[in-house]
């Protein structure tokens, strides 16, 4: 699969993969919240983001749009992978941002199995398995800023500019920060929690004030990977991508294989010949 890393405008369609990841996300938030509300599933008042897709039908729409989404997300991610990697594989002088790169695709390609495993697992059926991929997601998930943050000094001015850099390097200290601050809440709240259900948790239930410090960090470190994955729509539009190559390897075909192939009565000889004159198929 070869890349041209020309830095030219051209008529890439790449730029709509970071784009797509920034309109799916919030937008299968708000649809799984509304319904969740006017379902009475959940309360208006704080949520975590897994309680709006806890319950069908809501539930259905939560799973699909995240399992797609979180598809969306692996390629964006191999694709800015191979941008850099095209960049730099020539350079020896360069092996740090080689090496950060690889971290990045590994880094975020689990934070995107993560996104599966929340959408696939809910917390009122697999409540362990639910956290260790919101864990995942999330935790990796800022990794993987701080990784392109990190990258985007280094591919500062070929790239991106040097505030766009900074930008980065902002929206990675505020998911680090909402995510940390999510976990400790989080873990303070369920232990003063003494209520029935917690996908509706009231004031009355405990824990309340660290509950809503919870969630607002959720949904804050969630908006800030929605707009981390906006600032990539640009440079993405200066990449195009080719199709893969098929090679058919014509040596390991039986005669019986391709004997129906072919009009106009032309024979299984006829079709080997044909096949024999090129190693490959594009």
């Amino acid at each position: 699969m070869d890349f041209d890393t020309t830095f030219t405008m051209g008529s890439s369609y790449l730029y709509l993969l970071p784009l797509s990841v920034f309109v799916l996300f919030p937008s299968t938030f708000i649809i799984t919240y509304t319904l969740s509300v006017l379902l009475h599933h959940t309360e208006p008042d704080f949520p975590y983001i897994s309680d709006t897709g806890t319950y069908s039908p809501e539930s259905c729409i939560f799973g699909q749009a995240l399992n797609i989404g979180a598809l969306v997300i692996l390629v964006t991610i191999y694709v800015r992978y191979r941008q850099i990697a095209e960049l730099y594989h020539n350079h020896s002088s360069s092996s740090h941002i080689v090496r950060l790169n690889r971290i990045g695709l590994f880094v975020g390609s689990v934070a995107a199995l993560g996104i599966s495993v929340v959408a696939n697992f809910q917390e009122t059926n697999v409540f362990y398995v639910h956290i260790t991929g919101a864990l995942m997601a999330f935790g990796l998930g800022t990794g993987y800023l701080w990784v392109q943050a990190l990258c985007s000094y280094q591919t500062h001015p070929l790239v991106n500019s040097l505030a766009m850099a900074h930008v980065r390097l902002s929206l990675a200290t505020v998911a680090s920060i909402c995510f940390l601050a999510g976990c400790v809440c989080a873990s303070i709240a369920h232990s003063q929690f003494n209520g029935d259900d917690p996908t509706k948790w009231y004031p009355k239930d405990g824990g309340w004030g660290f509950h809503v410090a919870s969630t607002a960090s959720e949904w804050i470190c969630a908006a800030s990977f929605s707009i981390f994955m906006l600032t990539l729509v640009d440079e993405f539009k200066t990449i195009s991508m080719d199709p893969p190559q098929v090679y058919v390897s014509v040596d390991t075909l039986a005669p019986t294989q391709y004997s129906g192939i072919g009009e106009n009565d032309q024979t299984a000889e006829d079709v080997q010949a044909i096949l024999t004159q090129s190693s490959y198929i594009t």
